[in-house]
């Protein structure tokens, strides 16, 4: 039985990543740089297995990479203008808020301070696309 494309259970599907696509930054240096899809389903899995980032996948890019790049997106408000665009689409759906959920998901994984927020951030947006 062919059940078509199989999407990995950590990482982004075609559909959450044409809702988040638009809403990454453009690079603004002049060297080439890994795929935004390949590293946002590095953070994915980062945070939807809990593991270190020393630990994602080679498969996703350096863990360094990763790293900064979630940070980057973390300080420049990316994560949050994500959050907005999916609560917008899902209050425009109808659906409830269930943030308080993926709190805990994001403080059992991810103790420091400045990627508790991110992580929340994201859960959400995970939640919503």
């Amino acid at each position: 039985m062919d059940h078509g494309v199989v999407i990995p259970r950590h990482e982004l599907s075609d559909a959450e990543w044409e809702f988040v696509r638009p809403l990454l930054p453009e690079s603004l240096r002049g060297r080439k740089r890994l795929d935004n899809r390949k590293i946002l389903n590095g953070i994915v899995w980062k945070f939807r297995t809990g593991t270190a980032w020393r630990d994602v996948p080679e498969r996703y890019g350096p863990w360094a990479t990763l790293h900064t790049r979630f940070r980057r997106w973390a300080m420049d408000g990316t994560f949050e203008r994500m959050l907005r665009a999916a609560q917008a689409k899902a209050d425009a759906a109808g659906d409830i808020n269930r943030l308080k959920q993926w709190r805990g998901i994001a403080t059992r994984y991810d103790k420091t301070i400045e990627s508790y927020d991110p992580a929340v951030t994201l859960a959400s947006l995970l939640m919503w696309a």
